[in-house]
């Protein structure tokens, strides 16, 4: 059984990669894997937004998952010891800070954008913008989603140990609070990268009166 979920989660798309490939080569279609080409052809609203999205979307996933591991395991060690149900809600509130890091880079990622006609859009300032958001957003995304897991999973542990013995919560709440610190960095690291990416702006007319584009787009 194992074998059919390693195929399917590795080989079936590996194998049907291929099939694509060796299609496009077969019939003279090779040069569609140009990556460049790819690259320079997609918007870079396309990158912008899928960055922004990301970082919201894997800091609220880490969130929803940590809270649903430490609450399920708070409300099933309250019924054995109703007093952990107080002090073992910070475990709730180190996994809501994870999305509200997500919140803030989201919204700091959305004031480099801007509304541009599409032929005055495709400059390298514009794609080195797109693409420092994209990669920004992924990787605070990343880390914020690592972060909640992190911290639900100790805070799980956290509350069933205080269950069992108090003196063990603010034991494992240090190693719940390491964990935390996993997020701030991915946050640090989101603004460090967009530090230097400009906000979208509109290409500069040439002198011919056409914008100034980039080889693969045409105007």
């Amino acid at each position: 059984m194992a074998f059919f979920h390693l195929y399917y989660a590795f080989g079936l798309p590996t194998f049907l990669f291929l099939i694509v490939a060796l299609y496009l080569l077969f019939t003279g279609s090779g040069e569609a894997f140009n990556v460049g080409r790819f690259l320079e052809e997609s918007s870079p609203y396309l990158w912008a937004s899928t960055g922004i999205g990301f970082c919201i979307g894997f800091s609220v996933l880490g969130a929803g998952w940590g809270i649903f591991v430490t609450g399920s395991s708070i409300l099933g060690g309250g019924v054995r010891a109703p007093r952990i149900r107080t002090k073992n809600l910070i475990s709730i509130i180190f996994c809501e800070v994870v999305a509200i890091y997500g919140v803030i880079i989201g919204i700091v990622y959305s004031s480099k954008l801007a509304a541009i006609d599409e032929d005055l859009l495709y400059t390298r300032e514009n794609y080195f913008t797109g693409y420092a958001l994209f990669w920004g957003g992924l990787t605070v995304g990343i880390c914020n989603l690592l972060c909640g897991i992190s911290v639900g999973i100790t805070g799980s542990t956290a509350a069933l140990a205080d269950a069992a013995d108090p003196a063990l919560f603010v034991k494992i709440l240090i190693v719940e609070v390491f964990g935390s610190i996993l997020g701030l960095f991915g946050l640090i690291v989101g603004l460090l990268m967009v530090g230097k990416a400009p906000e979208f702006k509109a290409a500069a007319p040439a002198l011919n009166g056409a914008a100034v584009g980039l080889p693969f787009i045409s105007h």
